[in-house]
């Protein structure tokens, strides 16, 4: 145990898979106090933040739970559940490992859970009534979650419209956000006009300590700045938002913000180069000739300098950005009642606590 330095064995754990990681520890008592030190947690979850993967949730119609699929660019495909939660839930969001679920069968019961350690939380809750208490599905319109591996703290957001019984909404958003260091929610309320369509609401972007939105008619992307409790409205750039006949979606880019622009033959990838200015560059132009058959149907869910992962109704695609190949990494049997990209979020693999 003693040929290489702590340092290059410590490079080794970092790149493991969560469960692998976890059988390594017992190896021997070196590798445990290893990979249990606090430089190591956060050298691990730096390393697994760079390596996106996309998670999508299997529902068979003969089965009364689902399942999740987590494709890997590098690993390929793995299968794990959230049983572990004792409920019903539907996965809302996804940031640095955390997934946050809300109970089917209870509306307004939230979870933030880490489905590699299978440690979740139950968040209390909040006095406000549920903030679309008159909508048929009782769900939040907006519902993020944003994970600062630095701080080792997470906040979770749920937004909506408020609507009187038998009213139109009034414009009135409210606004709820829970604090893990404090273990509280916040209430603010702000006018707010915008829709959002339902790849709008699971595409949600945390990068610059604020949660985005892309709006339903692609006219801004809607940010919230948690520290100071505001929202702020993004521009695009005029191609996109003066473009006819192009669907765009918003992602994460190492870390800056991302737009993703499709049309009949053409993927353009725009990124936010400078946010207080906020000033777009296309870095990418792909030809779609070859998976035209698939166009209609494909939606980009998470991204890296070097790939694209994105789903379709029963298949899950990669896009190699260097080599300029397509591949197909899942495909789903007839029994999938849903869309895979219905249910698809960029997820990272960390050992993030949220406990």
């Amino acid at each position: 145990m003693g040929f290489f330095p702590d340092e290059v064995i410590l490079q080794i754990l970092s790149r493991l898979p969560v469960k692998s990681l976890f059988k390594a520890k017992t190896v021997c008592k070196l590798w445990y106090r290893l990979a249990s030190d606090k430089y190591f947690l956060r050298l691990y979850n730096e390393v697994s933040g760079k390596n996106p993967m996309l998670l999508v949730e299997i529902s068979d119609s003969t089965e009364s739970k689902s399942r999740l699929i987590c494709v890997d660019n590098s690993r390929g495909v793995t299968e794990f559940s959230l049983d572990f939660l004792k409920d019903r839930v539907k996965v809302r969001a996804s940031c640095n490992g955390l997934l946050c679920c809300s109970s089917i069968p209870d509306k307004g019961v939230y979870y933030v859970c880490n489905p590699m350690t299978r440690e979740f939380k139950l968040l209390p809750k909040s006095r406000e009534r549920p903030v679309t208490r008159f909508y048929p599905d009782g769900d939040a319109t907006l519902v993020g979650i944003a994970c600062d591996l630095s701080r080792n703290k997470f906040n979770v957001v749920l937004a909506g419209h408020h609507r009187t019984f038998g009213h139109r909404p009034d414009g009135t958003f409210i606004c709820l956000i829970f604090d893990s260091d404090s273990n509280k929610w916040r209430k603010f309320v702000s006018l707010q006009e915008d829709n959002f369509t339902h790849m709008n609401k699971n595409q949600v972007v945390c990068v610059n300590g604020a949660l985005h939105w892309l709006t339903g008619g692609c006219s801004y992307i809607l940010a919230l700045d948690l520290d100071y409790e505001f929202w702020r409205k993004i521009s695009v750039p005029d191609e996109v938002s003066y473009g006819t006949g192009n669907r765009v979606y918003l992602l994460d880019y190492n870390g800056c913000l991302s737009l993703i622009q499709i049309s009949d033959a053409w993927m353009k990838i725009w990124v936010m180069k400078d946010y207080e200015r906020e000033l777009w560059h296309m870095v990418d132009r792909v030809s779609l000739r070859c998976i035209r058959v698939l166009v209609p149907g494909i939606f980009p869910i998470t991204q890296t300098g070097e790939y694209v992962l994105l789903a379709t109704h029963k298949h899950v695609l990669v896009y190699h950005r260097r080599s300029r190949v397509w591949k197909e990494m899942y495909s789903v049997k007839n029994s999938a009642t849903l869309p895979l990209w219905f249910s698809a979020h960029g997820f990272r693999s960390t050992i993030f606590p949220c406990d």
